[in-house]
């Protein structure tokens, strides 16, 4: 059985679109169609933008999700997955790329989505730092020692778990942490605290423009971040990405729940094709993984 898993933010490159533009007709005139419902060029970026260009809010995210969901598109019957799951933004992407958002809709949303967690940003200044070498009960103590906002933000793999929070949050959970024995404790270079209770606003912004579209049931089921489950009811699936801005991100237990469920290969959709693979490895090193 194969899982096919979509990269979140920060697996942007320069000239990601340039392939695809140059090899299909198709990728070209879904890049026209993204250019028109983002009021922007964002296929130019995407081909000759330099790297600051491409972190710009309004830009990474939506290039992210087109470069996933138009792989998925081009690859027509080869795309035979039994399940998705897509990482914090990818989640977008594999709902996309599963049927139950159409391309449209699904780049409305991570457009607003984009712009709203930009806004929540602006109102506090916040960070997140990666915590590598120590078991997540032990970061969990941490986080809950701190007197200042600290969680849990992205289960990334075994012994990597990334923290969000106010800056002196940060901080101090990070100091903690080398005196615990990480290995690596260190501030991520992001605008704000990501799937934190900091981003309630871009939650409340969110929330009723994914109420109000139109999500049917994937073809397969769709491993969402909240809760690490399979799910296909429509219902589920909104409200669980709606929570998704304020929870935490259960990659670890997402990747050891569809090996339970019986998959046998990863494959990555989008981005560089290593970032999310690398996490599988950390779970299973023995475990395939591919690149669409």
């Amino acid at each position: 059985m194969k899982a096919y898993i979509f990269p979140g933010q920060g697996a942007q490159f320069e000239g990601m679109a340039s392939e695809l533009m140059a090899t299909s007709d198709e990728a070209k005139l879904l890049f026209k169609k993204a250019d028109e419902i983002l009021d922007f060029k964002i296929s130019e970026v995407m081909v000759s933008g330099s790297a600051d260009e491409l972190k710009e809010t309004k830009v990474t995210q939506p290039a992210i999700y087109l470069h996933s969901v138009i792989k998925a598109k081009l690859a027509g019957d080869a795309f035979q997955p039994d399940f998705v799951a897509g990482h914090s933004l990818g989640e977008f992407s594999a709902l996309a790329a599963a049927g139950a958002l159409s391309f449209e809709e699904g780049l409305s949303l991570v457009s607003k989505r984009a712009l709203a967690m930009q806004e929540a940003c602006e109102m506090q200044e916040s960070t997140m730092a990666a915590i590598l070498g120590l078991d997540d009960a032990v970061v969990e103590e941490i986080c809950g020692k701190v007197k200042d906002l600290v969680v849990p933000a992205n289960y990334n793999c075994p012994g990597q778990l990334v923290i969000s929070g106010t800056i002196n949050g940060v901080q101090e959970a990070v100091q903690l942490a080398n005196e615990a024995g990480a290995r690596r404790a260190l501030i991520l270079n992001v605008g704000g605290a990501f799937h934190s209770p900091l981003m309630e606003p871009a939650r409340e912004s969110l929330q009723s423009a994914i109420q109000e579209a139109q999500i049917d049931s994937p073809m397969i089921p769709i491993f969402q971040n909240v809760d690490g489950e399979a799910q296909t009811n429509p219902e589920i699936i909104k409200s669980n990405l709606i929570k998704q801005l304020t929870a935490p991100v259960l990659w670890t237990q997402t990747m050891n729940n569809m090996i339970k469920a019986g998959v046998t290969t990863f494959v990555e959709v989008g981005g560089t094709g290593k970032v999310l693979s690398g996490l599988v490895k950390k779970v299973d090193r023995k475990m395939p993984c591919e690149t669409l």
